[in-house]
């Protein structure tokens, strides 16, 4: 799937990204529309591993007051959440 989610996986993964935080909802979709067409089976299986984390935990994590840690420590997963609080 390396770089070539069809449209209904986009659709899926947009779709599951949607957050109750507007500011977690703004960070996702900033990702998503940079780093879509480039993303492999591995991240989107990670980024939604990571969509399963609740709001203000995932918020505190892009926010720097909260590390990952138990299921979502992973180095996928903190490779694509350094890109999110990167743009």
């Amino acid at each position: 799937m390396s770089g070539d989610l069809s449209e209904l996986d986009r659709a899926r993964l947009r779709w599951r990204a949607r957050r109750g935080l507007l500011e977690n909802d703004l960070i996702i979709t900033r990702f998503l529309d940079a780093y879509e067409t480039q993303l492999t089976e591995t991240d989107v299986r990670a980024l939604t591993q990571l969509f399963e984390m609740g709001d203000n935990e995932l918020l505190d994590v892009f926010l720097e007051r909260q590390e990952l840690s138990g299921p979502y420590d992973d180095p996928t997963i903190r490779k694509l959440v350094e890109q999110m609080k990167a743009l």
